[in-house]
């Protein structure tokens, strides 16, 4: 039979033991062990990649789609100035890319670069959107042919669409002496405000060929409520518009 003495050192051996395990494993938890986290070069926790993908808001590059860019338009708004547009298509539903660089290069006719533009856009979950520069500048030479690519490959990162309750309603277009105009009018279906966006409007003749486009800013559209979005251009396209398209973004 065991004494009560040594019954009493055994208990307090083991209590010892059992505070140096509990000091070493929270000196393990603060001095050693990493929680994982999407900024420390690692795959763990529940990304699918390196620091990509479950809990992270950085996208997997197995998880997006590229956008797409199915046209690049300039027009000429003044003496040897020129807006330029790219219509962009972002193929993922829950997918944004924010300052993607990017640059316009404008041609003459003989395909000689007269000027470069650079830019960075942001390209909306879900949406087609508008990358839209305003006034280039080619002195007294004239485009041709304008160029838009992206310069780097987009960081994506998980996003819903924050304009789903916005209804596009009437657009009124009107040609009056050497000037065009558009009003179209934007309802929010929701009891929540909406945040401020960029809407870009863009003409198209019989043939779908884009020959206007522009953009305004809305400072954002109340619960229930209606915003006009007004657009201007100081071209008469003596009734050549068939079709508007409107393409709001949130900012």
């Amino acid at each position: 039979m065991i004494s009560w003495s040594r019954k009493r050192r055994l208990v307090y051996a083991g209590s010892v033991l059992i505070v140096a395990l509990g000091i070493s494993i929270a000196g393990f938890i603060v001095f050693v062990y990493k929680a994982p986290t999407c900024f420390d070069g690692l795959m763990n926790g529940s990304e699918f990649g390196v620091d990509c993908g479950g809990s992270c808001e950085r996208l997997c590059a197995s998880a997006f789609l590229p956008p797409s860019v199915s046209w690049t338009r300039f027009e000429e708004v003044g003496p040897g100035l020129y807006n330029v547009a790219a219509y962009v298509v972002n193929p993922n539903r829950e997918g944004q890319a924010r300052k993607v660089p990017y640059h316009v290069m404008m041609y003459d006719a003989r395909g000689v670069l007269i000027v470069e533009h650079r830019g960075e856009a942001d390209i909306p979950p879900q949406r087609s959107t508008l990358i839209f520069d305003r006034m280039i500048d080619t002195g007294k030479r004239v485009p041709a042919r304008a160029l838009f690519e992206f310069t780097t490959s987009a960081d994506w990162r998980s996003a819903k669409d924050s304009l789903v309750s916005l209804v596009i309603g009437e657009k009124k277009y009107t040609e009056e002496g050497s000037g065009s105009a558009l009003t179209v009018e934007l309802k929010n279906n929701s009891v929540y405000s909406l945040p401020q966006m960029s809407v870009y409007a863009i003409l198209y003749d019989v043939n779908s060929n884009a020959i206007g486009f522009s953009k305004t800013i809305l400072d954002g559209i109340g619960p229930k409520d209606t915003a006009l979005a007004p657009f201007t251009w100081p071209v008469n396209r003596e009734g050549k518009v068939v079709s508007i398209e409107v393409l709001p973004v949130a900012e």
